[in-house]
């Protein structure tokens, strides 16, 4: 049996998550020319006009996976913690740009993605409880967290 596509709640979902990246990206647009180009990064960077394609997929699978979750009932208890979870690691999500691009720190925000990861795996686990297909939606943005720390860690490195 089909359920019902409530169109008000996925929009919001995927709006609050693009908006999550529309703030971060806020940081990111005005190192990326003068601070950002001029870092010394490791070979397996990618083109700069990669990431904003990638987090615009994410971003929306990021708030399809939410909008099942959220689909399932708030006034469960797994759903509330599941949506607390997922509104931290989207808030740890934004302040990873500010770290990195506003206050141009590789060194604090490769300490802060360990926690954005732990965040998402924590989300993962959660959603899963509630629903596999949420949870799943949720494994190309733990992928990408993750070669986003080693490029992190690299550019780290490499620029103190």
């Amino acid at each position: 049996m089909s359920q019902k596509i409530n169109l008000f709640k996925l929009l919001t979902s995927v709006l609050l998550c693009q908006l999550a990246g529309a703030v971060g990206s806020v940081f990111t647009a005005s190192s990326i020319e003068n601070w950002f180009s001029l870092l010394e990064k490791p070979v397996f960077s990618p083109s700069s006009w990669i990431f904003f394609p990638v987090w615009v997929v994410l971003y929306t699978l990021m708030g399809i996976s939410l909008y099942i979750v959220w689909g399932k009932g708030v006034q469960q208890r797994e759903v509330k913690i599941g949506l607390l979870i997922f509104g931290l690691q989207l808030g740890i999500n934004i302040l990873w740009s500010v770290l990195f691009f506003g206050l141009k720190s590789p060194y604090y925000a490769f300490i802060e993605i360990i926690f954005l990861w732990l965040a998402i795996l924590l989300t993962i686990f959660q959603f899963r409880k509630i629903s596999k297909t949420a949870s799943y939606l949720l494994l190309p943005y733990i992928i990408w967290v993750s070669f986003a720390a080693l490029l992190n860690y690299y550019l780290w490195i490499l620029n103190s």
